[in-house]
């Protein structure tokens, strides 16, 4: 699904550009409600973790393969706002180092992989854990059926675009069906990834999925005859101190395999957007990307002739870069949260309401 340059005309770009800066702007302040000692960590290497995935091509059909988009998988287990960023980290590494997606269409592959998966994947998410049992099963199928649908969200979305500022001459219609055909398929692997990922974390450490939150339930005390809920205790250790070391170097190194190793395996075939522009004249104007001499441009580091060993460090580097990127912008969001609720500024807030 990343949109290179001249897929869309300039003036619609422009105009996703500025609807994604504001979504970003928006998430970066809904990203201070969501992030705690715990999730701050979690964001960066979920970031890490979808760069990784991404890279691992999986077919789909005749001569198609697609790959993971990843809003419904940081949306669930690091909250919406925070998945937002998550996924325009990714998409800004893969668009300056790696030459995927283009620079002038940032705003297109934000909107398309970041606001529209996230938004379409948390809002199902959490209605079908409203009506579902308060369980860990829940929340992966939930997490399956969310993923699902996003992804035919996302090639919808880039299809309306493509309807006001295609720079072809194409039947929509018929733009719109592949397009929409295609990601179904792709969206089941979406959900295979995420529903497995999310499962996993939630088995050993609940307390680390946004999604999972709700499933903490209070101890119940009969009282005369009647149920209620005994008084919160606190915990010997503060829940922000338990360590989530072991999930974050397990989830690192796991990431660091995928993109190092495993993805050398992948399938080399177009993925959805690719093979049905090619199908339907829609990359009749692609542009070269700005980046394209980069050392890494196409996942490969530049004069390693070695396929596997270019691709592997590649990957091992986008993974680095990411969570370091990722790590840097939750952290420093995470910071701005504390300053908000800091003591001088509470004591101020008194003082002035005295």
């Amino acid at each position: 699904m990343h949109v290179p340059d001249g897929f869309i005309d300039a003036p619609t770009s422009a105009v996703t550009g500025v609807v994604a800066a504001a979504a970003v702007a928006v998430s970066l302040r809904g990203a201070r409600r969501e992030l705690d000692e715990r999730t701050a960590p979690l964001a960066g290497l979920v970031a890490a973790f979808i760069f990784a995935v991404q890279m691992l091509n999986f077919p789909v059909a005749a001569g198609t393969s697609g790959h993971l988009l990843g809003g419904a998988l940081a949306a669930i287990l690091v909250g919406p706002y925070t998945g937002v960023l998550c996924v325009s980290v990714v998409l800004l590494m893969q668009g300056i180092l790696f030459a995927d997606g283009g620079l002038t269409a940032l705003g297109v592959n934000i909107t398309n992989m970041a606001i529209v998966t996230t938004v379409v994947a948390y809002a199902v998410f959490r209605g079908l854990v409203k009506v579902l049992p308060r369980s860990r099963r829940s929340v992966t199928v939930a997490s399956f059926v969310a993923a699902l649908l996003s992804v035919p969200a996302a090639a919808l979305a880039f299809t309306l675009m493509y309807a006001v500022g295609g720079t072809t001459d194409v039947s929509i219609g018929k733009v719109a069906g592949a397009m929409v055909g295609v990601h179904i398929l792709i969206g089941i692997g979406e959900a295979t990834i995420t529903a497995l990922t999310v499962g996993a974390v939630v088995a050993v450490r609940p307390d680390l999925v946004y999604g999972a939150r709700d499933l903490r339930q209070r101890l119940q005390l009969r009282v005369g005859g009647d149920l209620v809920d005994a008084p919160a205790a606190e915990p010997a250790v503060p829940v922000a101190a338990r360590s989530s070391r072991k999930v974050w170097a397990v989830g690192l190194v796991t990431s660091l395999v995928l993109a190092g190793f495993v993805s050398f395996y992948a399938s080399a075939n177009p993925d959805g957007l690719e093979k049905v522009a090619a199908d339907h004249g829609i990359d009749k104007k692609t542009e070269d990307h700005s980046t394209a001499d980069s050392p890494l441009a196409d996942y490969g580091v530049k004069d390693i002739t070695d396929a596997r060993l270019s691709g592997g460090l590649a990957g091992v580097i986008g993974v680095g870069v990411t969570v370091v990127a990722g790590s840097a912008v939750f952290w420093a969001v995470r910071r701005r949260r504390t300053d908000d609720v800091s003591p001088s500024s509470t004591s101020t807030t008194a003082g002035s309401s005295a």
